[in-house]
C-alpha cells in the first residue's frame, strides 16, 4: 500500500460512491477537505501498470489507535485476497489497536464482511453504536465496532465511540451533552 497521490482522489471518490450507500459517505467536498486533517490519510493499493487504484482504505491514526472509515476493493478486483492483503499489512506495520464501524448483521451481505473481519482477526464488539449523520440527506444509522484482535471492554467502547465522534464526525455522544 502506498499513500494516496492528490489527482487520484476523484478515481477514489468514484470507488467510494461505488461500495458504500449515501449515508456512509460525505459528499465530494467535504470528503476532500478531509485530507488536510492530520489524522486522516487514504491509502492505496494501484496497478503497478495502468496506475488504475484496485483498492483503497481511509484511515485516521490516534495515539491510541488507528480507525478504518472506509475500505473498498474495486469491483474487478474482489475475490482476489486484495482485502485481506491490505488488513494485514495495516495490522502488521501497527502495534495500535485498529478499529472498525460494521452495519449490524441483518442481510446477508452484511455478515459477509463480518465473516471477513472475523478472518482477518477483528472482532464484533456487541455495544450499540450510531453513527452520526455526514451530512445532509445522510441520517445517523445502527452500527457496531470491530477491533483488532481482541473484545473491548464496555469502558474501552465508550472511548473509542468519544474519540470517533469528537475528530472524525464532530459529534457530541449522548453522555455528552
Amino acid at each position: 500500500m502506498e499513500k494516496m497521490k492528490k489527482d487520484e482522489f476523484d478515481q477514489i471518490f468514484d470507488l467510494m460512491k461505488l461500495s458504500f450507500p449515501i449515508i456512509e459517505y460525505r459528499d465530494y467536498d467535504a470528503q476532500k477537505a478531509l485530507l488536510s486533517d492530520p489524522h486522516y490519510q487514504i491509502l492505496t493499493l494501484p496497478d503497478t501498470v495502468s496506475g488504475f487504484i484496485k483498492a483503497f482504505m481511509a484511515i485516521w491514526e490516534f495515539d491510541e489507535l488507528i480507525y478504518i472509515e472506509h475500505f473498498a476493493v474495486s469491483p474487478r478486483f474482489r475475490n482476489h485476497g486484495l482485502g485481506a492483503v491490505m488488513l494485514q499489512e495495516l495490522l502488521s506495520s501497527t502495534p495500535k489497536q485498529v478499529c472498525l464501524e460494521v452495519e449490524l448483521p441483518q442481510t446477508e451481505i452484511a455478515a459477509r464482511r463480518i465473516a471477513f473481519y472475523e478472518r482477518n482477526h477483528f472482532v464484533f464488539n456487541p455495544y450499540p453504536y450510531m453513527q452520526p449523520s455526514l451530512g445532509a440527506g445522510r441520517a445517523p444509522q445502527p452500527l457496531r465496532i470491530m477491533t483488532s484482535d481482541h473484545a473491548i471492554t464496555r469502558s474501552e467502547f465508550e472511548a473509542i465511540r468519544a474519540l470517533l465522534y469528537r475528530y472524525v464526525y464532530h459529534a457530541e455522544t449522548e453522555e455528552s451533552k
